[in-house]
């Protein structure tokens, strides 16, 4: 049905000026609609949101994400990035159609495509000429063969079309980044000079294109989010035992690491992964299997391993207090990782939600997360104004987010401002020996516990072999 569809047209535009439109102004959506027309297509966003549209027409971003707002005003200011409410308006003679909008996760863990096959059903009825509709949300393998066939029963319109898997790559807090640097382009195509007209879009970039079939694109995002999840659920089980084997995470990791088969990335012990792609992804991944009859084992231990561990500061606190009842608590990190606003899947909503179910006090701060926390957070939960005001007089300390403003803290304001210098770092913020040198209470994840400025036995052995 795709035999006809005029691909020297579209393609002969040339590489710089595409009319492209992009459905969903989420991270995905929004950072690829910017970049977009930021190497010199005439790029429109749409949305049914009008807030974020009246905002976005303003260069204002909804999240934050670093370098975003810049290339929005220079790129709107330019004539080529625009923002719409309005389908077809904003598909109007689009050469290629990106569908960016959410696939959340269900409560069975299945991603749900509802929104995906709305938008097919409105880009059946909108599309007046030959198009070429790139499907960038994650969805399961074999959904751009159904919004295929849900576009070709409704077209409004004698049109060509074709459906293109094109995942997305992109980390929250570096997307921008990642846009012009990333590793790899995946286009997935039954028609290869389709595959190719889509490449061309993307050329002013200079990335490595990988051009496959459709369900092996859409098997490429599940699996590539998969084995880093299951990298990130590995360390934390290597760490854990090195705490009761008197081992240091940090070094067995560097040891690792080294080795080229491994390599370093995700290597980072800590309290689990979160946001809303590695748990998202990893349980659709888990759904499908089973509705293959397929048991992946693997994947669902990396699952647990990540329940688990983002209640392990908890565990700690239980070891080391007995009851926290009537303990002044300070949760220094929100969100899911640093240099993003994104609450989703976030260890700090399990965390401050039992801290209060055990009678904590709890204040929290966070550089970028404390607008969207309210809606995630216990309402008991109190909010700081600064790192020091939320620190002041409190009995314990925890960091759950690795934020540079906190990596970069001089430990001794633990001292100065807490009423017992008692820190318990989620994210290994500090080494050993910053903790002993500032005097402080030091409990990490898969490393010793720094106590009072008392060197650990182990330490002190491993000293004196030196000697």
């Amino acid at each position: 049905m795709f035999n006809n569809l005029n691909i020297e047209k579209i393609a002969g535009i040339g590489v710089a000026n595409m009319k492209v439109s992009v459905i969903g102004t989420g991270y995905v959506g929004l950072v690829s609609g910017v970049s977009l027309a930021d190497i010199g297509h005439d790029v429109t966003c749409i949305d049914i949101n009008e807030r974020k549209v009246s905002l976005m027409s303003k260069g204002k971003s909804p999240f934050y994400e670093p370098g975003l707002e810049p290339l929005m005003k220079k790129n709107i200011v330019s004539g080529r990035l625009h923002f719409t409410t309005e389908i077809q308006k904003g598909l109007l003679n689009a050469d290629i159609v990106i569908i960016a909008v959410g696939t959340p996760m269900k409560d069975d863990g299945s991603a749900d495509i509802s929104q995906i096959k709305q938008v097919s059903l409105q880009i059946a009825e909108s599309i007046v000429k030959d198009t070429i509709i790139i499907i960038k949300s994650t969805v399961p393998v074999g959904t751009n063969e159904l919004i295929r066939d849900i576009i070709f029963s409704n077209l409004s319109h004698n049109v060509e079309f074709s459906v293109v898997s094109n995942p997305e790559f992109l980390r929250e807090g570096s997307a921008v980044y990642d846009t012009y640097h990333g590793d790899r382009i995946i286009i997935g195509s039954d028609n290869y000079r389709v595959a190719e007209c889509v490449a061309t879009m993307y050329k002013p970039l200079g990335m490595n294109i990988l051009i496959t079939d459709i369900r092996s694109a859409e098997m490429i995002k599940y699996a590539s989010n998969a084995f880093l999840a299951t990298k990130i659920s590995f360390i934390n089980e290597i760490s854990n035992l090195c705490e009761r084997l008197g081992a240091n995470i940090e070094e067995v990791a560097l040891g690792m690491g080294t080795d080229k088969r491994i390599g370093h990335e995700f290597l980072n012990a800590g309290i689990g992964y979160g946001g809303s792609c590695f748990p998202k992804d990893t349980n659709a991944l888990v759904q499908v299997s089973d509705q293959v009859g397929y048991n992946f084992e693997l994947l669902k231990g990396v699952i647990r391993v990540n329940q688990r561990q983002q209640k392990l500061l908890l565990h700690k606190l239980k070891h080391r207090f007995g009851s926290l009842k009537g303990k002044r608590i300070a949760v220094l990190g929100l969100s899911f990782k640093p240099n993003t606003d994104d609450m989703r899947e976030a260890a700090s909503i399990i965390i401050t939600d039992k801290l209060i179910e055990q009678g904590a006090e709890v204040v929290v701060y966070d550089p970028k997360a404390m607008k969207n926390a309210v809606q995630w957070l216990n309402p008991k939960v109190n909010y700081g104004i600064s790192i020091k005001e939320t620190i002041r007089e409190t009995d314990i300390a925890l960091i759950l987010t690795e934020w540079d403003v906190f990596k970069e803290l001089d430990l001794s304001i633990f001292v100065e401002l807490m009423n017992s210098p008692i820190v318990f770092d989620g994210r290994n913020c500090f080494t050993l020996d910053e903790a002993m040198e500032a005097g402080i209470e030091y409990h990490s994840v898969g490393r010793p516990v720094i106590n009072n400025n008392i060197i650990p036995d182990r330490l002190v052995k491993l000293a004196e072999s030196y000697v």
